[in-house]
């Protein structure tokens, strides 16, 4: 099953190397090794895309959330998991969804247009004071976001 999985993260890295080369941002990618990797951490560089096996025993999870905590506030982590998007917005990460990442990604085919983008709603929270304006840290991830687009 491993080497099923090799195919489509090379296809990953090959892509995120893409975007990195355009956007000139660090790129970190984390895949589990926790079932099957080394009784150590691996890290690679591919291109210009740095890779990140955990070790034997460790979710990818835990270094992702590790990583944020050193990295701190004006990086961004790409995940649809709640716990981790909780985890790194806590450090001043900027939680991004992959599916929103993905059709960022999906730009650098030429395949994404403005139109793509132009249902992102914004996220209201109600709060004390101007119900139109968006709390500070949904402010922060949608600038990130506009950041973040090709």
């Amino acid at each position: 099953m491993v080497g099923a999985l090799e195919p489509k993260r090379n296809w990953l890295v090959q892509r995120l190397s893409t975007y990195q080369k355009i956007k000139q941002f660090d790129v970190i990618v984390v895949f589990d090794g926790w079932r099957s990797g080394s009784n150590e951490e691996v890290a690679q560089k591919h291109d210009s895309v740095a890779v990140i096996y955990s070790r034997l025993n460790e979710k990818a999870d835990a270094v992702i959330i590790r990583l944020a905590r050193q990295k701190g506030a004006g990086s961004v982590v790409v995940t649809s998991d709640r716990e981790i998007r909780s985890a790194v917005e806590r450090f001043g990460s900027v939680a991004v969804s992959a599916g929103e990442f993905s059709q960022i990604l999906r730009g650098l085919d030429g395949n994404a247009s403005d139109e793509d983008f132009a249902d992102e709603e914004e996220i209201e929270v109600s709060r004390r004071g101007n119900p139109r304006r968006t709390s500070k840290s949904d402010r922060r991830r949608n600038d990130k976001l506009r950041k973040l687009r090709l």
